[in-house]
């Protein structure tokens, strides 16, 4: 008689591996499971209430009016943090506003698909680039 110890098949060391990675590496995809998250709703929102579209666009003002504020009550010093915030600001107007025009006319009509790509693909870009900034002693 041969004892052979049972193996795992290879598609399962397979999900396994990719589990751990993402598992090690959850903090950069923050953005895309942002993403991910928010096509889904808007996709159930499109399905159950289309006019929440309606109710959602004025929301897409906000950032701009808290960028107008800021700068009134806190005026930036130098160009780069004027930037920061004009950037921050138009990525927050342009997801808002995708996610009122998906909420209406559905997340992947028209060109709202390559919007949310091009949304997605900037939140992780300024993910990447401004994650360092924010890192305090203690998260270290």
């Amino acid at each position: 008689m041969v004892v052979v110890p049972e193996r795992l098949p290879l598609s399962h060391e397979l999900l396994f591996f990719l589990g751990r990675t993402l598992w090690a590496h959850r903090r950069a995809a923050v953005p895309l499971l942002s993403a991910l998250s928010v096509l889904v709703v808007t996709a159930v929102l499109h399905a159950l209430a289309w006019w929440s579209g309606l109710v959602l666009a004025p929301v897409a003002a906000a950032p701009l009016v808290w960028l107008v504020s800021v700068q009134q009550r806190y005026p930036a010093g130098s160009t780069s943090v004027r930037a920061w915030r004009v950037a921050l600001a138009l990525l927050a107007t342009g997801a808002l506003t995708w996610i009122a025009m998906a909420a209406a006319f559905g997340p992947l009509t028209g060109p709202l698909a390559l919007w949310w790509l091009v949304l997605l693909i900037a939140a992780q870009i300024v993910w990447h680039v401004a994650r360092p900034f924010l890192r305090t002693e203690e998260s270290r």
